[in-house]
């Protein structure tokens, strides 16, 4: 479930007014930008950007740009899939490495519809395909499994083939045993199988081996092609779990790890933050509320609480 709370029938044009009056002046108000851009959702934020551009002519997305200190509101009144486009690119163009994570999370995670529509809204804003700046930016079996993972279109129905799963999961373990991760088969039944006929693959391989696929997919810590490997196969398996550890492990760093956290909170605040919410403070012993409070601050601290659900 979503965590950010919405107005029924805000006005598109007094909302504008006012983000108008915060951006003017000697200091931009981001209190006042916080308070009504967070507390909107998508289609709100869509109609108030129309009304903006029909009230002054002028882009409410530039201006937010131009006009804040960080990037967490911009990205957030975005649609969401330009603002996943933009997400992806920054992942893709991340030096010495590019960032899979982000690539891997929402070709495993979203459903396909939502995956092409990103694809498309990331050729619009970049005149380049995702598969082509992906290509570009990796090579081996790394570029192998993340264009693969981005380029097939994957079956989200639920049927099951028990006796497919049953050999897949043989297939896979047989080709790990043998130090094959990259094996073509490996990366095919990765990237094409359905999410649920995968599961039911995985789910087999722990039971007739004794232990989940992740736990031998660590021949090689530095690889990037096996750490990419086993966050695919956890976006699938639980991507709630998966979540609740990225924002953990972005909390716990040294000096908050800002980029995933507002990844995640942004593009979940209107889908199932509140599971992830509840996940994390089953696992910590601490509410995700007060664990981001205590970790950031200023305006950026004040954004995340209002997407994270609370109320002034």
């Amino acid at each position: 479930m979503a965590t950010i709370v919405f107005p029924d029938h805000p006005s598109p044009v007094a909302d504008a007014e006012a983000l108008r009056k915060a951006c003017q002046g000697w200091g931009t108000d981001e209190k006042a930008i916080i308070s009504i851009l967070g507390r909107r959702n998508a289609i709100q934020r869509k109609l108030i950007r129309q009304a903006y551009e029909d009230l002054y002519q002028e882009d409410l997305v530039k201006r937010l740009e131009s006009e804040l200190s960080g990037k967490a509101v911009y990205r957030w009144i975005l649609d969401p899939e330009d603002r996943d486009a933009v997400l992806l690119h920054v992942a893709i163009k991340k030096t010495p490495i590019l960032d899979y994570r982000v690539i891997v999370e929402f070709s495993c995670i979203y459903s396909p519809e939502e995956l092409l529509a990103i694809k498309r809204a990331y050729q619009i804003r970049y005149k380049h395909s995702l598969e082509e700046d992906l290509a570009q930016h990796t090579t081996g079996d790394l570029r192998k499994l993340l264009v693969g993972l981005v380029s097939i279109y994957r079956y989200k129905g639920e049927e099951i083939n028990v006796k497919l799963a049953n050999s897949e999961a043989d297939k896979l373990h047989g080709a790990i045993k043998e130090k094959g991760f990259n094996d073509e088969e490996v990366i095919r039944i990765i990237t094409t199988r359905s999410k649920a006929q995968l599961l039911a693959t995985l789910n087999h391989y722990k039971d007739d081996h004794g232990s989940s696929i992740t736990k031998h997919l660590r021949d090689d810590p530095s690889s990037d092609y096996l750490c990419a490997l086993r966050t695919a196969v956890r976006c699938i398996n639980d991507h709630h779990k998966y979540y609740e550890k990225v924002i953990r492990l972005a909390l716990n760093k040294a000096g908050t790890d800002e980029d995933s956290l507002t990844r995640v909170v942004v593009t979940r605040a209107e889908k199932d933050l509140k599971e992830i919410k509840e996940l994390f403070h089953k696992r910590n012993s601490i509410p995700l509320d007060h664990a981001v409070a205590k970790d950031t601050s200023g305006h950026y601290k004040a954004f995340l609480l209002t997407l994270l659900g609370k109320q002034d």
